[in-house]
C-alpha cells in the first residue's frame, strides 16, 4: 500500500515549502520554495547559525543588501544539493511596487547563482503578483530568467501572469480559506466547505482549468495549505508546494484518493485579457475584497520578516 505522498507524486510534482534544507532529503521533493519568512525561521535554528555567520563573514565589506542576497542564494545552493529540480528565491517584498528595482534585484540573484555554477534554469525568482511585479516578470522572462509569481489570490492576477508568459504561479489556498472562514465567523461550516468545496481549492481549480482550456503554458503550483484535504483535493495540479509538517502527514497516511484536477476541466471559461491594461487589472483586483486584503497583508508580513533578517545580518556584520 502506497502512502499518500507516494500517491500524490503520481499526479503532481511535489515541492517542499521550506528553507530548512536538512529536512528535505526525507521527502524526496522535485523542487523547493523559500520566502523571507521561511529563511528567517531557518536562520533562527542553531543548526543554521554557522552557515549564516560564515556567509556574512565572507562578505563583511559588502552592503547589507548584497549580504542579504548572498544569504538567500547560499540557502538556495544548499537546497539544490538535495533537490534535483529548481529552487525558488524571493525578491524583497518591499520592492513589490517597484518594477525596475525588482528586475535589478532578480538579475543580481541570478548572477550570484550563475557565479556559483548553477544554471538559471534551476532557479525561479519569486515575485509578488502586483501589477508592477507581473510586468517585471514579463521583462525577466524575455531574458530567460524564470519567475514564480507569489501571493496570488485573484483570478485577474492569474490571467495577467499568463499574458506576461511567466513560468509559474503560486496561488495561495490556505490564506483564501482563512479569509472566508474569518469572514463567515459562526456561520462557517467546516465540513460543508472542505475538499472541493473549500474556497481556496475552488480558486486554484478555476485557474488550473482556465489555463488548460486556453492552452496556457504557465504552470500552476498550489501553495499555502492548512490541511491534507486541501492537498488531495488539488492532486493533478501541475505542482504543489507543501510544508514539511504536511509532507510528514501525507507520508504517515495510506488512505487512498483519486486524481482531482485534469480529469474534467468543466465548462469552457471565456477568455479574459488584461494585457498592458493596468487600469482594468487594478479595478478587477480592487473588486475582490479577499484578494486585495490578503495581497496587502502578505506583502506586509514578508516585509516585516525581511526587516528582521536584515537586522540579524547587520548585527553580525557590525561585530
Amino acid at each position: 500500500m502506497q502512502h499518500q505522498l507516494q500517491q500524490l507524486k503520481q499526479y503532481s510534482t511535489v515541492v517542499a515549502d521550506t528553507g530548512d534544507f536538512l529536512q528535505l532529503a526525507r521527502f524526496a521533493p522535485q523542487d523547493a520554495t523559500t520566502n523571507p519568512s521561511l529563511i528567517l525561521k531557518a536562520v533562527l535554528q542553531p543548526d543554521y547559525a554557522p552557515l549564516l555567520e560564515s556567509t556574512v563573514a565572507a562578505h563583511k565589506n559588502a552592503s547589507l543588501e548584497d549580504i542579504v542576497d548572498q544569504v538567500l542564494v547560499r540557502f538556495g545552493l544548499e537546497i539544490l544539493k538535495v533537490v534535483p529540480g529548481r529552487v525558488s528565491t524571493e525578491v524583497d517584498a518591499r520592492l513589490s511596487f517597484d518594477r525596475a528595482a525588482t528586475v535589478t534585484r532578480a538579475r543580481r540573484l541570478i548572477a550570484l547563482y550563475e557565479q556559483a555554477g548553477i544554471g538559471r534554469e534551476r532557479v525561479l525568482i519569486k515575485i509578488a503578483a502586483t501589477w508592477e511585479g507581473i510586468q517585471a516578470a514579463r521583462e525577466l522572462e524575455k531574458d530567460g530568467i524564470f519567475c514564480n509569481l507569489t501571493l496570488l489570490f485573484a483570478f485577474c492576477q492569474a490571467v495577467a501572469c499568463a499574458e506576461a508568459k511567466v513560468r509559474l504561479i503560486s496561488p495561495f489556498v490556505g490564506r483564501i480559506y482563512d479569509w472566508h472562514k474569518k469572514s463567515l465567523g459562526a456561520a462557517w461550516d467546516e465540513t460543508a466547505r472542505s475538499l472541493s468545496n473549500d474556497p481556496g481549492v475552488q480558486s486554484v481549480t478555476r485557474i488550473f482549468n482556465y489555463y488548460k482550456q486556453h492552452g496556457i503554458a504557465t504552470q500552476v503550483m498550489g501553495a499555502s495549505f492548512r490541511n491534507v484535504g486541501q492537498i488531495t483535493a488539488l492532486s493533478g495540479c501541475d505542482l504543489l508546494t507543501i510544508s514539511p509538517d504536511l509532507l510528514a502527514k501525507l507520508e504517515a497516511s495510506d488512505a487512498p484518493f483519486e486524481r482531482a484536477l485534469g480529469v474534467d476541466l468543466g465548462a469552457a471559461q471565456p477568455a479574459i485579457t488584461y494585457d498592458e491594461d493596468e487600469a482594468a487589472f487594478r479595478y478587477a483586483l480592487n473588486d475582490d475584497a479577499m484578494a486585495t486584503e490578503k495581497l496587502a497583508e502578505g506583502i506586509r508580513g514578508f516585509a516585516v520578516d525581511a526587516g528582521k533578517l536584515d537586522a540579524m545580518i547587520a548585527s553580525l556584520k557590525n561585530k
